[in-house]
Formats: C-alpha cells, sequence, structure tokens
C-alpha cells in the first residue's frame, strides 16, 4: 500500500471513529467534526479491504424466501471482489468506463460493486424492474460500454443496441459472457494506477416524475466519505447486523446496504422475500439478530398493521427515510417496541443532510437537525433570504463532501441547483428556536388554498391517524371561490370498503383533526401513481384534477357539500 493510500485510510477512519464516539453527543459532533478531503481515495481498496485485516466479521448475510442462507466475511469479500475485478479487466473494463448494473439483492451485487470501484470504472445502478425503453436510455445516455445483469434479464436488452459487454450472473445465455468464469482469476489485484478522490464513481439516473431522469454524478469521495453521516444518523456501531429494506438500483440501497454499515464495519442483513409478509419479516429479524433496522413509510404502514409485538427483541436502532413519517406511525412502533424511529432526510444528490440522531429529543412531526458537516439554511423561495420557512438549502462555502458534483452533461441544471453559493434541494421545510426542521412539502407540492399555504405532508398526516386510511396523496383541487381547496385520495386499509360512510367518517375525522381552512373538502378513493421507486407522483394527481375543472366533469369523489352531517 502506497504511502498516499495509507494516509487516506487513516484520514477516512479518524473521521470515522471521531463520529463513533461521539455517537450520542449531537453538539460536539456538529461542532467539531470535519470531512476528511483526500487528494486520492479508493473506498473498496483503501478502507473495505482494510477491515478483513483487522477483524474476520461477517460483512454480508442473505437470507432466502425458501429459508436458505448465505454469509459473507470481510476476507473473503475482498478476495472476490479481487478476482471479478481481475476478470472484469480481462473483458476490457477500464478506468472510466461507464457499467449498468442491474442485479437483485445476490452476492455478486456487491462483489461487482466493490470490482468496478477498485478498477475505477463508473457504476450505473438499475432496478431489475427496468423495462427495454428505460435501459435504452440508460445505454444511451449514460454512455455505458458494459452491462451485468441476471440471465433471465438478458431479454430485455434483446432490443437495447450498443457496442456494450454482455455480462450474465446465472445459467449460460448465447451471446452473453458468463460472470461463473470470475472464479477462475486471481485473487490478488493491483490497481493500474491512483484513484482521485473527486473521480467519477457512480451515475444515478433519478425517477424522473415529471421529465426525462436526471444523472446526478457521485464520486469516489461523496458517496463513500459522505456517507458517514449516514452512518451517524443511523448509529451504526462495529458488529451491528443491520437491515435495510430497498432495492437494487436506488440511492437509498447505496446508502444503507453498502456505505454506511461498512463504514461503520457491521453486517449487512438481507431478507429477500418474493411477498411482502411482516410476521415472516420479523421472524427472521428475531432469528438473525437484527439490532438496527431501517425501512421506507411505506414499510412502516405495512408493519403497523400486523402484531408488532411478537418481534420479541426488536432492534435497538430503527429509522426511516424516502418519505417523512407520520407521527402516528412513529407513536405506534414506539409502544410495541420501546424504540422511536428517527426520520432522516437526504437525496440521490446527497448522503443524510438533516435527520434525528441517536440519543437525541425525537419532535413529532421534525426530521431533527443538520447532521455534522452539512450547514442548512431555509431560504425564501422568492427574496432567497433565510427565513423560518423556505427552501432547505445547503451553503457551499465550504462545500460539504456528501454532495454531488452535478448533473451529468447538464451544466445549466447544475447551476439553477447550486445557484446563490447554495445546494438548492426543492424541498420545504421550517425551523424552531432550537434549530428542529420539519418537513413542509416539495417546492411544487405546497398550493395555496384561500390564500392560506397548505402543506399537502400535513394533512396526510393527519388521514393516515384514521384507522381506514392506509396511504393518502393531499392535492389541490380548483375551486371557483376559493381558488383550490385540499383533495384527498385515499388507499383502505384491511377490509375497509369505498363507501359514502367511510368517506364521511374520514371526512369528519379530518375536520376534527385540522384547522378549518387545512380541512380536507374532497376526498377519493384509489391507488396512488407512483414513480417505480416508490415515491407518489402528486403532480400526476394535480394534472387530473387541472383536466377534470376544464371539462367541468366530476369523477367518484364525495364533497363535504354532499353530507348534511358535516354541517355546522
Amino acid at each position: 500500500m502506497t504511502e498516499a493510500r495509507v494516509s487516506a485510510t487513516e484520514m477516512f477512519q479518524t473521521a470515522r471513529d471521531f463520529l463513533l464516539r461521539h455517537r450520542t453527543d449531537y453538539d460536539t459532533a456538529r461542532r467539531e467534526f470535519q470531512w476528511p478531503r483526500p487528494a486520492e481515495f479508493n473506498w473498496a481498496l483503501d478502507w473495505f479491504d482494510t477491515i478483513g485485516e483487522r477483524r474476520d466479521a461477517t460483512a454480508l448475510w442473505i437470507v432466502e424466501a425458501d429459508g436458505s442462507e448465505r454469509t459473507v466475511s470481510f476476507r473473503a469479500m475482498t478476495r472476490r471482489s479481487n478476482q471479478v475485478a481481475n476478470w472484469l479487466r480481462g473483458l476490457g473494463v477500464a478506468r472510466g468506463d461507464r457499467l449498468v448494473l442491474m442485479l437483485g439483492n445476490q452476492v455478486e451485487l456487491w462483489e461487482t460493486i466493490l470490482a468496478a470501484m477498485k478498477l475505477g470504472a463508473v457504476i450505473i445502478p438499475a432496478t431489475p424492474l427496468l423495462g427495454p425503453a428505460d435501459l435504452r436510455d440508460r445505454i444511451d445516455r449514460g454512455r455505458a460500454r458494459h452491462v451485468v445483469t441476471t440471465s433471465r434479464d438478458t431479454a430485455k436488452f434483446a432490443d437495447v443496441p450498443g457496442d456494450y459487454t454482455r455480462i450474465a450472473v446465472g445459467e449460460p445465455v448465447p451471446g452473453w459472457t458468463s460472470y461463473a468464469d470470475s472464479h477462475e482469476a486471481a485473487e490478488e489485484f493491483t490497481p493500474d494506477g491512483p484513484t482521485r478522490a473527486d473521480d467519477p464513481m457512480l451515475l444515478y439516473f433519478t425517477s424522473g416524475t415529471t421529465a426525462l431522469p436526471k444523472l446526478v454524478e457521485h464520486t469516489h469521495s461523496s458517496y463513500p466519505i459522505g456517507h458517514l453521516s449516514t452512518m451517524y444518523w443511523i448509529g451504526l456501531q462495529p458488529g451491528d447486523v443491520h437491515l435495510n429494506i430497498s432495492s437494487p438500483g436506488w440511492a437509498k440501497h447505496a446508502w444503507s446496504n453498502v456505505f454506511a454499515p461498512w463504514n461503520a464495519e457491521a453486517t449487512v442483513f438481507i431478507h429477500n422475500y418474493e411477498r411482502f409478509d411482516a410476521t415472516a419479516l420479523m421472524e427472521q429479524m428475531q432469528r438473525c439478530g437484527v439490532t438496527s433496522f431501517c425501512a421506507p413509510p411505506t414499510v412502516w404502514r405495512m408493519l403497523i398493521q400486523a402484531d408488532l409485538t411478537t418481534l420479541d427483541t426488536p432492534p435497538s436502532t430503527v429509522v426511516g427515510a424516502g418519505e417523512p413519517l407520520n407521527p402516528e406511525i412513529i407513536e405506534q412502533v414506539r409502544r410495541a417496541w420501546g424504540v422511536t424511529i428517527r426520520d432522516g432526510f437526504g437525496q440521490t444528490e446527497t448522503s443524510v443532510q438533516v435527520a434525528n440522531t441517536p440519543g437525541q429529543e425525537v419532535r413529532p412531526g421534525s426530521m431533527g437537525r443538520p447532521l455534522p458537516g452539512f450547514e442548512v439554511e431555509l431560504l425564501d423561495p422568492v427574496t432567497g433570504e433565510p427565513a423560518e420557512e423556505g427552501e432547505i438549502c445547503l451553503a457551499l462555502q465550504p462545500r460539504p463532501v456528501g454532495l454531488m458534483t452535478g448533473y451529468a452533461d447538464d451544466t445549466e441544471r447544475t447551476a439553477e441547483v447550486t445557484r446563490g453559493g447554495y445546494y438548492h434541494t426543492g424541498d420545504v421545510g421550517t425551523r424552531d428556536a432550537d434549530g428542529y426542521i420539519t418537513y413542509v412539502g416539495r417546492t411544487d407540492d405546497v398550493f395555496k388554498a384561500s390564500d392560506y399555504r397548505i402543506s399537502p405532508f400535513e394533512l396526510e398526516s393527519a388521514l393516515l391517524e384514521h384507522e381506514a386510511v392506509a396511504e393518502a396523496a393531499v392535492v389541490p383541487a380548483p375551486d371557483p371561490i376559493r381558488l383550490a381547496v385540499p383533495k384527498a385520495y385515499v388507499v383502505l386499509a384491511g377490509q375497509h370498503q369505498p363507501t359514502r360512510e367511510t368517506a364521511l367518517s374520514i371526512l369528519r375525522f379530518a375536520r376534527e383533526h385540522l384547522a378549518p381552512y387545512k380541512r380536507v373538502r374532497r376526498l377519493e378513493f384509489a391507488e396512488l401513481p407512483k414513480t417505480i421507486s416508490g415515491k407518489i407522483r402528486r403532480v400526476e394527481l394535480r394534472h387530473r384534477e387541472d383536466e377534470l375543472a376544464g371539462s367541468d366533469g366530476r369523477t367518484g369523489e364525495f364533497r363535504e357539500e354532499d353530507f348534511p352531517e358535516l354541517k355546522g
């Protein structure tokens, strides 16, 4: 190992160990933490490979739906990723090449991630849910030169032209190179030169809720080092067994199934279920001793409909991310497990920026305070001045390590989101006197009704406290008198039926729990349109409301005026 590499490893470990020591001391961590900024850094070589030298612990533990399981140690993962790196090099994968990686939660996924990093190749993560059109976009705009996918998914590339290396994991496929051949490669790997910390490492295609997906570029620094903040938020420690429910291909998978746990020298635990079953999941959590658990709101909503008390030894650390968690979910988990779910806020473009950290007060509805290494300002969208309510922005002087370099091949958009010395998230929040930030919504989701600003999230949180509501999305419905009124699209829970009586019950509940200007005045039972990553497409619902108003039509919605019982 070169002197420069030792220095980079030491810089990283010093910063990591500082956060571990101050795991529950937020004030000290915020005041004294400094991002390590090595000139050269390759996380796979300079950090991951060193863990196995210190301790022969389990890096990855996968339990399949049929009960079979597989564990891989840090040392074994180092050897296998070396083999894969050597083999890929033999196939022509070189530094700077872009590689589409479309695998499920299987050992080969992690092997290839580490191998590509060691080679200096740029990974384009792709969920197996993608179809040919999405893959063509990734090959074309991503300028991909290599593809690694499962044998069963190779057919999706039949109509995706291009001179790219085709590698199949699984059964042999004509025209595709078999990943199994990598087992013949040497177990010792020598890089072809140093990796600069600002070299590109990841290229994420975002969900694309309103347009073509953006190409978010991260470096060998911004995600591996940046996710020290994510490790701190979760509260991970060496030896933890961490379960994060997230699909490969999305940023959250890299957050909590690669960088945050392995930064902490914790075990990544995976339960590969075919269909979500809360009871079966908790049985595996109990059997395998899961100590740390992260899940998106959708999963938390399904979990609280089960008997949470069947888990005798709940994880000591539980967090949620993806979308803000509603207070009712947090309270139900606290009653059953005796632990508090801690929200965190980040984006594909960043690591975790704002969160409730271990040992700190969790205030209902708040997503917490800025993480060590991030200076957060709320800026008025009109004046650009600091405000009590405004767009959540990151100060760029100094630039936080856990921030993308920009949008690849789109300097105009990059300049737009980094204008005025800040990175603009596009999300709106409020901040209290103690620095706690509460999520309000996307800048394009917040709307006015009767000249009052309405946060969809606040109304949705209230609706979710009703026993019949599993999911809800609130959007403005055009109204000739009030300009717009809040309308809720509701997905029902359990055995509840989409009847007049159910609608009346929900609307009455909303009247009792919301200020008059905020109350939901229209309701429709429907499935919610979502991105492939599971985020609600409120923009689609808003367009639908505009179209209905333009046609003077009315579908199966219920309105306040339909219920004489609500008058008075």
